[in-house]
């Protein structure tokens, strides 16, 4: 998930660009994913290895977030999803008017909508040279976003004082012109910052006046414009007051890939109090400690109670699999992590009990070559082999819930394919927060509900396309 530093002041020339950028005056959707590009290695050995370390680093990230902070339509919106090269998955949305189409990365790890913004938009560290904008001055629906306007308050969570005002509090300020303070946003990877606005979101069936999004100046490490899908009151769900969405991811093979799958957002359903057909679900889980630790209010949590290889049960203690007084602890989804990650009290049973079945019941030998260049392990040797036997990985979850992994989503072919190695990662500095992060990887061909109304998740393994 992201972290808000609320940036007190932007050097003149940042806020004299934002400001002569502005003219003078201040049923079912369904949309597809697609996967975002960025110059990929030809090396898998290190594309993997560069997808372990953004896995980790957005792990460390969401276990430790730092916060600081200076009427209803019945509608089903469908949207494309693509995957990207780098791990990450986006949709296009159109904002303004006329409308813009610019591309989001999806991520239910984080609430803040953002695109880069302004022909002035600057990218450190970013692979792709042409990152698609957003231009407030060809929008005639583009407002700053006032310091008075309850919503500055959304991204800033603390008492927001419009010092241009007198001094007085936001509660008690009259007539301020203040535009709300700049945001900057800490991602694991990277970070953005800007001023929000106020903007038309256009849907293929309806169109949202006074949208809360950031017009972001200058990132880091970002491909794209991010779309938040957690929790939090800028998410894109909460904005649209949604009852449920879904997504179904495709396979992850990390090339430019024009193929694409659905999001679905649905509001206001007949059914939405209904199982979708052929879902089984678990309950979304309530972290005790979220009015401490707002950060973590970001994040759906489940409860996965159990997790079995070939049928053996992974010795683990049930603490780990928990959430404690403090909030740390439990399991949460996030469609911006790439590999799973794992707290190293529960990886190292897992890795333990994969290198007994393999080595000791199937006979394979360990590739501690391929674990060295990509980061994963354990890794095995299977040369010249086009189908292996490898135990099944199963997670059990809260409510009788079950989910047996196809191979695909937990073991990833490396180099020639003469290694395999599994995906998950984990790291002993990493302490605190989400003991078990489910990234997208394992999530790819099935199809996922976040079922908002009922609090609960969905999900079922089909082909995504």
């Amino acid at each position: 998930m992201a972290s808000y530093i609320s940036a007190l002041c932007l050097s003149f020339i940042f806020f004299f660009t934002l400001l002569s950028i502005f003219p003078s005056s201040i049923t079912s959707l369904t949309f597809s994913l697609s996967r975002f590009h960025t110059n990929p290695s030809q090396d898998s050995y290190q594309n993997l290895n560069s997808l372990v370390s953004s896995s980790l680093t957005r792990a460390l990230h969401i276990k430790n977030p730092q916060t600081k902070t200076t009427t209803t339509t019945t509608t089903t919106t469908t949207t494309n999803i693509s995957s990207h090269s780098y791990g990450g998955y986006s949709i296009s949305l159109s904002f303004g008017t006329p409308p813009q189409i610019i591309p989001f990365i999806l991520d239910t790890g984080s609430h803040l909508v953002w695109f880069p913004c302004t022909n002035h938009y600057q990218c450190k560290y970013c692979s792709s040279s042409k990152i698609p904008s957003f231009i407030p001055k060809l929008s005639s629906s583009s407002r700053l976003l006032g310091c008075q306007n309850p919503k500055c308050s959304w991204i800033h969570h603390e008492s927001i004082q419009c010092r241009d005002c007198n001094d007085e509090p936001l509660a008690t300020s009259k007539n301020c012109t203040q535009i709300c303070p700049s945001y900057l946003v800490l991602y694991g990877s990277g970070l953005t910052e800007g001023i929000a606005l106020s903007e038309t979101l256009n849907l293929p069936n309806r169109i949202i006046p006074n949208f809360l999004v950031g017009c972001s100046v200058l990132s880091s490490r970002q491909p794209a414009g991010i779309a938040g899908f957690g929790r939090g009151k800028t998410s894109l769900p909460s904005q649209l007051n949604l009852d449920k969405f879904s997504y179904c991811l495709l396979s992850h093979k990390f090339d430019d890939t024009t193929r694409t799958s659905s999001l679905i957002l649905d509001n206001g359903s007949s059914h939405s109090d209904k199982k979708t057909t052929g879902l089984t679900y678990t309950p979304f889980v309530n972290n005790p400690s979220v009015a401490e630790r707002n950060a973590f209010s970001v994040y759906y949590y489940v409860g996965l109670r159990r997790i079995t290889v070939g049928g053996q049960r992974v010795r683990v203690w049930h603490k780990y699999l928990t959430l404690d007084r403090d909030g740390n602890g439990g399991t949460i989804v996030d469609s911006g992590t790439t590999f799973t990650f794992m707290a190293p009290e529960l990886f190292e049973p897992l890795a333990d009990e994969f290198v007994s079945q393999m080595v000791k019941n199937r006979n394979y030998t360990r590739a501690l070559g391929a674990e060295a260049l990509t980061g994963l392990r354990p890794c095995f040797d299977v040369p010249g082999e086009k189908t292996g036997s490898f135990p099944e990985l199963k997670l059990h979850f809260k409510g009788g819930a079950e989910v047996t992994l196809p191979v695909e989503n937990y073991f990833a072919v490396v180099g020639e394919g003469s290694a395999v190695c599994l995906t998950v990662v984990t790291d002993r500095e990493a302490s605190g927060g989400p003991s078990i992060i489910l990234g997208n990887f394992q999530m790819q061909n099935y199809y996922v509900e976040y079922d908002l109304r009922n609090q609960r998740l969905g999900f079922k393994q089909q082909l995504c396309k």
